[in-house]
């Protein structure tokens, strides 16, 4: 989209601000993951810095669980529309992995505990594409009947990915 896209502006913020503001909604504290090289907006929370390598959204995830040694709940910086209820949900799950699933896993939008962490790292290492382990580790998943308590499932996980997407998202706040 020509520039780093959480710095993109979604109307007069941040593309990651939408996220890091319902986290705190939510009542989680809320961590920015990202590579050493990544340009962000300044943010009024911790930042943590990911390898460099390999260039895998599980690697963030990774380094989140393993700097709080604790569950978090991930959320990519592109998903302005997320409801903090959900998130709220998310949290309060014990299961090792928790994530809506609409249509399919949405592991950008999920719950992960330090337990997970060896087939994490083995996933890193295979490469292996995020949603389908996702899938593989099956867990808790939020259908599609229970999104609807929380909104329009195609506008919660509407994501900004091309100056279009972007201006519908807009339209939608």
């Amino acid at each position: 989209m020509g520039e780093p896209k959480a710095g993109i502006e979604l109307a007069g913020r941040p593309l990651i601000s939408y996220p890091i503001a319902a986290a705190r909604t939510a009542g989680l504290e809320p961590l920015v993951v990202a590579k050493a090289a990544s340009v962000l907006p300044v943010l009024d929370c911790a930042i943590v810095t990911e390898p460099d390598e390999p260039t895998h959204p599980l690697a963030g995830i990774v380094a989140a669980l393993e700097h709080v040694g604790r569950p978090i709940v991930a959320i990519a910086c592109d998903l302005p529309l997320l409801p903090p209820d959900l998130l709220a949900e998310l949290a309060s799950s014990s299961a090792p992995l928790a994530m809506p699933a609409n249509p399919r896993p949405q592991p950008l939008v999920a719950r992960y505990s330090p337990a997970l962490l060896p087939r994490l790292h083995a996933a890193l290492v295979m490469d292996e594409p995020l949603v389908k382990l996702a899938a593989e580790l099956g867990g808790h998943t939020i259908a599609t009947s229970r999104l609807r308590d929380y909104g329009d499932p195609e506008a919660i996980f509407a994501n900004a990915n091309d100056p279009a997407e972007l201006r519908r998202i807009e339209q939608l706040l």
